[in-house]
């Protein structure tokens, strides 16, 4: 079969969704009405409130949404389910909960004068409950930092063997990468110090972009070989912590030094790469060849472990609680009428998922012998961009390179918001104000990772494994679950402000999936380092500290439920503040 027909399939019935459910969730359950002023129009401070058309808002929100989340989950998923599992995971999955949450989340931030998800935790929960849910957005920041972090340099210490003879080293990444970083530190300082505009530092930033890939190989930055370390895993160690280096100064140099111009060239690089993409599964005549599903449909072991773990393995490709903070944080405060909220909340989510599909085609290209089944997500992602990059004349190194560097610049962007929005948590829970609060918040929320990430970690068997391979079932089984948690937000909110009385009903349902599944994981991850021939006993060495996060994560989520309980138990006596007139 053509990797065409899955991937065309999977676009129809996502545009399909976005004008029918999408259509139902404005008008009946949310109800947008552009009669209501915005918290962007209404405050208008050219600074964070700043009215902007739905065109250029929501390609910023997708940028900032869509990073190496829907790249990596679906991959890992069809890896170890099959591609039709992950696929109907990620289309139900976006439509019916996903969407929902980005929607629900944004509008619910603008129906409150653009605060927080956190907010509005408590404003219609409780004081308690906001503080266990930033403490539970906390934790996940660590995770992603941890897991991202350590997918990435992975990259800048392996190989990839073209088959022709060729070799794509990691030094050549590395360096690519480096300089990929100095480019827009150039870029920021000259918009804000010359009269240098946006338009032509995109014409001369950009190229110099492709020139840094090109140039990588002639001068690759090999750790190992340089500081003399034993292994590549040494060598990745101290990537990692030159990485954590690079998140503690972008959390708190000004956005305009390195985040803004960084995002403004990163999101061509998205863009392209999901060009690229479109081109390859259209012309490429590509066929599927990885099994649909790894285990036969009768087998005993068909649905275990694949329920729950599908589904938060595929975590962000079709659910993430990460949005909530992005709808509510930063998209909220711009959202001109109400109305944008569709395209923008639910139909990003969408387009997300059409990532995370496209990311999916890169692993049913390939046959289960497959030397690039044993590799990381960004390698396989990066070797099917570069399949696709050969139908216009590309090389087989330069696709694979630009297919790295492309996911590595969405990691940076996933950990630039991470490391920033735990310095937030942390000063607000704190009250940490100043300089000394800036650096201390962020030293703590680099400092957790750093410890993680340096450590050698093992598996069930004792046998050593990389942090990200280990981490990324934690993420998102926290991931899914603050989606659930943001959707218990949410759900009071409608109970409290909805004209339509069902309306709670739509997110409640979604939110309680995720709940179950989410904890049912960390409860199965829990008892896996936990539980040996039927004895109960905690790991020894640096492994204890995956079942020690998974009870983090239950005792604050099973708290949280319980403030929720006893909010639905004393609905109608104690109101949420209710919503001004001109925003209801």
């Amino acid at each position: 079969m053509n990797i065409l027909l899955v991937v065309g399939g999977g676009a129809l019935i996502l545009i399909l969704a976005y004008f029918t459910y999408g259509k139902f969730l404005s008008k009946k359950i949310f109800s947008l009405n552009d009669e209501n002023v915005t918290p962007a129009v209404e405050v208008d401070d050219g600074l964070d409130y700043v009215p902007t058309d739905a065109k250029f808002l929501s390609g910023q929100h997708f940028s900032a949404i869509a990073a190496a989340g829907p790249v990596t989950g679906p991959i890992i998923a069809g890896l170890a389910f099959g591609w039709v599992p992950t696929l109907i995971w990620i289309l139900v999955g976006t439509i019916f909960i996903g969407g929902v949450h980005d929607m629900g989340a944004l509008i619910a931030s603008v129906r409150n004068h653009a605060r927080s998800i956190t907010e509005t935790v408590r404003q219609n929960i409780s004081r308690r409950a906001w503080i266990l849910f930033n403490l539970f957005i906390f934790f996940t920041l660590i995770m992603i930092i941890v897991a991202f972090t350590d997918i990435t340099t992975s990259a800048f210490v392996n190989t990839v063997d073209l088959g022709n003879g060729e070799l794509v080293g990691g030094g050549a990444i590395a360096t690519s990468s480096l300089l990929y970083l100095l480019l827009p530190v150039i870029m920021g300082f000259l918009l804000k110090y010359t009269k240098l505009n946006l338009l032509w530092a995109t014409i001369i930033f950009l190229p110099l972009v492709g020139v840094s890939i090109w140039v990588g190989k002639f001068i690759p930055l090999n750790l190992q070989a340089f500081l003399g370390l034993e292994t590549p895993a040494a060598a990745q160690k101290v990537w990692n912590v030159i990485i954590l280096i690079y998140c503690f100064v972008a959390a708190i140099v000004p956005v305009w030094a390195l985040l803004q111009p960084r995002g403004h060239l990163g999101g061509y690089f998205m863009y392209a790469s999901l060009a690229v993409a479109f081109i390859g599964v259209i012309f490429g005549g590509f066929q599927i060849n990885y099994p649909a599903f790894t285990t036969a449909f009768g087998d005993t072991k068909f649905w275990v472990p694949m329920l729950p773990m599908l589904f938060i393995t595929v975590a962000c490709g079709a659910c993430s609680g990460f949005h909530s903070l992005v709808g509510s944080g930063t998209t909220s405060k711009q959202l001109k009428k109400e109305t944008d909220a569709k395209p923008i909340g639910y139909g990003m989510m969408l387009a997300e998922a059409m990532v995370a599909i496209i990311a999916l085609s890169t692993v049913m290209m390939l046959s289960k012998d497959n030397a690039l089944v044993g590799k990381s997500p960004n390698f396989i992602y990066a070797s099917g961009l570069g399949s696709f990059m050969r139908l216009i004349g590309v090389s087989p190194a330069f696709g694979i390179s630009f297919g790295l560097m492309a996911f590595t610049t969405f990691v940076y962007d996933t950990l630039d918001i991470c490391t920033r929005l735990g310095r937030y948590i942390i000063q607000e829970l704190t009250g940490w104000k100043g300089n000394f609060g800036r650096f201390m918040a962020t030293a703590l929320t680099g400092g957790v990772p750093l410890i993680l990430i340096t450590i050698t970690l093992r598996d069930t068997a004792g046998n050593p494994i990389p942090a990200w391979k280990l981490f990324w079932t934690t993420f998102g089984a926290s991931n899914q679950l603050l989606a659930a948690l943001a959707l218990v937000g949410v759900t009071v909110w409608l109970l409290n402000t909805a004209k339509f009385k069902k309306a709670w009903l739509y997110t409640v349902i979604p939110a309680a999936f995720m709940f179950i599944m989410s904890t049912w994981a960390l409860i199965r991850m829990f008892l896996t380092y936990t539980v040996t021939d039927g004895v109960f006993a905690f790991p020894a060495g640096t492994t204890v500290v995956i079942p020690i996060m998974c009870l983090i994560y239950i005792a604050l989520a099973v708290w949280m439920a319980v403030e929720t309980g006893v909010t639905f138990g004393r609905k109608g006596q104690h109101p949420a503040t209710p919503i001004p007139a001109s925003a209801d």
